[in-house]
C-alpha cells in the first residue's frame, strides 16, 4: 500500500483539486482514487483538517441532467417539504430536528397568534 503525498494547506502543486473545485470547473472524479491530501494543522493537539485531492487531467465531465433526474429531484424536495403529520407542503424543508412542520410541531403557537 502507498502512502499519499501529503501537502500543506495552500501548497498544493496545479494539477491537484478537491470535488468542490472540480465542480467549479464542471468536472467530477470520475471514479479515479484520490491522489493526495491537503493538511491544516490545528493548535493544542487537535488533529490537522484533511481536504482530499484529485488530479484535474483524469477528472470526467459532469453527467448533464436528463429529464428523469430533474423529476426525481423534484419528487425527493417535495417529500422534504411535505410534514408527515398534516400531509400539507409546508413551503420549506422541514428541519429533522422537528421532524414535522413548525405548525404541527408548535400548536399552541399558532392558535396564539
Amino acid at each position: 500500500m502507498s502512502t499519499l503525498p501529503v501537502f500543506r494547506w495552500h501548497l498544493a502543486p496545479d494539477g491537484y483539486a478537491t470535488r468542490r473545485q472540480l465542480r467549479a470547473r464542471n468536472l467530477r472524479p470520475g471514479g479515479q482514487h484520490v491522489a493526495a491530501q491537503l493538511e491544516r494543522p490545528r493548535r493544542r493537539g487537535r488533529p490537522p483538517l484533511v481536504a482530499y485531492l484529485y488530479r484535474v487531467d483524469l477528472a470526467k465531465p459532469v453527467r448533464p441532467m436528463t429529464p428523469g433526474r430533474w423529476r426525481a429531484h423534484a419528487a425527493m424536495m417535495r417529500a422534504r417539504r411535505t410534514c408527515p403529520e398534516c400531509r400539507r407542503d409546508a413551503g420549506y424543508v422541514i428541519p429533522t430536528s422537528l421532524g414535522s412542520c413548525v405548525t404541527c410541531t408548535y400548536p399552541e403557537e399558532q392558535r396564539a397568534a
